[in-house]
């Protein structure tokens, strides 16, 4: 079967619920039993087609009520309000999983075990990123405030570095691992702080991440 052409490329920062590391990265459940995050990126580079998708940024906010795997799951799509109508529609159809091979990305794994789609907003989107740095965030008025910031040693305070490689990933290949801190309102609640982050710097495709 023959998909669109595409491919996005830039940093993007996620947190969710579970406790430093994540053990969906090691193929382990949940920390608390249920699995809540978020997920945003800044395109640096990218494009769906003939449709340019540079500069633009998107959020993904999710649940599920057990492990990713189980099922059950929400999500809902915010995308920047600067796209025009083809640019909206080009990431909706990469976020759902759409133009996809198979299995090859995240968005695509994960369409099937959402049974609550909400509607996307078309929002202002703030957002930042530095990798080296292990800090970002991303805010959204009214919705979404989400910040990341280097894990630190309980006793001393100094800063802990950690970095994953996952040379078969379906998000990245290598990402810096950091500390987040989340609040988003309704439809779907996150409220969190000192939980799972990372930064990575994305480029992913219809066949799924680029070396």
């Amino acid at each position: 079967m023959a998909y669109v052409d595409w491919r996005m490329q830039g940093p993007e920062i996620t947190s969710c619920n579970c406790d430093w590391g994540c053990p969906c990265q090691f193929n382990a459940l949940p920390t608390r039993g249920d699995c809540r995050a978020a997920v945003a990126m800044h395109i640096d580079k990218g494009h769906f087609g003939k449709t340019k998708l540079d500069g633009l940024n998107w959020v993904g906010i999710f649940a599920w009520p057990k492990a990713i795997h189980l099922g059950n799951g929400e999500v809902m799509a915010i995308v920047d309000e600067r796209a025009d109508a083809d640019q909206r529609d080009a990431i909706l159809k990469i976020l759902t999983g759409q133009e996809t091979v198979p299995g090859a990305t995240i968005f695509n794994v994960f369409a099937a075990t959402f049974t609550k789609v909400h509607p996307p907003l078309f929002k202002p989107i703030e957002f930042h990123a530095d990798m080296e740095k292990r800090k970002g965030g991303v805010r959204v008025a009214g919705v979404i405030d989400a910040t990341i910031d280097p894990i630190r040693n309980p006793i001393t305070g100094a800063e802990h570095r950690a970095r994953v490689s996952l040379p078969q990933g379906f998000e990245y290949h290598e990402a810096e691992y950091a500390s987040g801190t989340v609040k988003a309102g309704k439809p779907i609640v996150h409220d969190w702080s000192g939980r799972h982050a990372h930064i990575a710097m994305l480029n992913i495709t219809t066949n799924g991440v680029a070396a």
